[in-house]
């Protein structure tokens, strides 16, 4: 039994020793699925940034929780410049599969929580109205996705990251004004590709 508790403490103090904490931030290309009110949006340019611990689960194996704040969309009217800023706190965890130490592989779930919705536009009337009446209110303030993606380690401390992340719920309370679709649900889809660097 005492063997048994002073193994148990070893590997749990092993698997503490050999977390790693991080800073991470980069570029978001999002877009809003084409089955809802924004069926004619076009993708824009965001960012993101955030923090992340990385802990090993076996040996080629890690789960990577992250918090991040968000910033997506889309742009809603090329003419004027119109674009729908959506600003999350997300929070992924991934389960990383090292393919080899300085590649990996990853998926898991991402949950994200609004705390900000904008209009901008280059015409100033439009994005007056626009923000009057369709405010933060409007927006459902959970939102679920599901991250796919891809990482290379530089070195010890610098990598590179791309993920692909799949919203699954509709970030509008009320859905489509389309009545002829039925689904009518409206989707944050986000690519995103940056660097990170860990302590």
């Amino acid at each position: 039994m005492k063997k048994l508790v002073l193994g148990l403490a070893i590997a749990t103090g092993s698997l503490a020793f050999s977390q790693h904490y991080g800073v991470k931030a980069g570029l978001n290309l999002s877009s809003i699925s084409k089955d809802g009110d924004f069926s004619d949006s076009k993708g824009k340019a965001g960012f993101y940034a955030g923090v992340f611990m990385n802990a090993p689960l076996a040996e080629n194996f890690s789960i990577q929780p992250e918090v991040i704040y968000n910033n997506v969309g889309a742009k809603v009217d090329k003419n004027t410049n119109t674009n729908l800023n959506l600003d999350y706190i997300s929070v992924p965890v991934m389960f990383q599969y090292n393919v080899v130490p300085e590649f990996y592989l990853e998926a898991g779930p991402q949950f994200s929580f609004l705390v900000n919705s904008k209009f901008k536009s280059s015409n100033q009337t439009i994005e007056k109205v626009a923000n009057y009446f369709n405010n933060k209110d409007n927006y459902n303030s959970f939102d679920f996705g599901l991250g796919l993606g891809a990482g290379f380690n530089i070195n010890e401390h610098f990598g590179i990251n791309a993920r692909y992340v799949a919203g699954f719920t509709d970030l509008t309370k009320n859905g489509s004004v389309d009545m002829a679709n039925k689904d009518g649900k409206n989707r944050n889809n986000t690519f995103q590709v940056g660097l990170s660097a860990r302590f």
